[in-house]
């Protein structure tokens, strides 16, 4: 009978707390504007023009969620209510970051 209550607790969601999702959420699009305003002048540096600098911008971003699943242990489901939350939420919301900062190191470093 014990094997029969563990089973039917293991099959019961997991209970996330709104307080600490919404926390978690935070340091991933913190993270992400962060490194998308480093990545932007670093690609702005190195001079990278076009369909490369995207390609850096999508790059930097794949380490960001691989950073993000190891420092959660690649268990999302103890911090996140799924994987697309690591994956990819705030992608898209810091390539603006990113194109601002890219063209102003470019301009900055290689036209002036």
């Amino acid at each position: 009978m014990a094997t029969q209550d563990r089973s039917a607790a293991s099959d019961l969601p997991a209970i996330i707390n709104g307080e600490n999702l919404q926390s978690n959420m935070k340091s991933i699009n913190y993270s992400r504007t962060f490194l998308s305003i480093i990545g932007g002048v670093v690609a702005g540096i190195w001079g990278f023009t076009g369909l490369t600098g995207f390609v850096f911008y999508f790059m930097v971003m794949l380490a960001a969620s691989l950073g993000l699943a190891a420092k959660a242990k690649f268990s999302a489901g103890s911090y996140f209510d799924s994987w697309n939350r690591i994956l990819l939420d705030g992608i898209l919301g810091g390539l603006m970051s990113f194109v601002l900062f890219w063209t102003f190191a470019y301009d900055f470093v290689h036209i002036f």
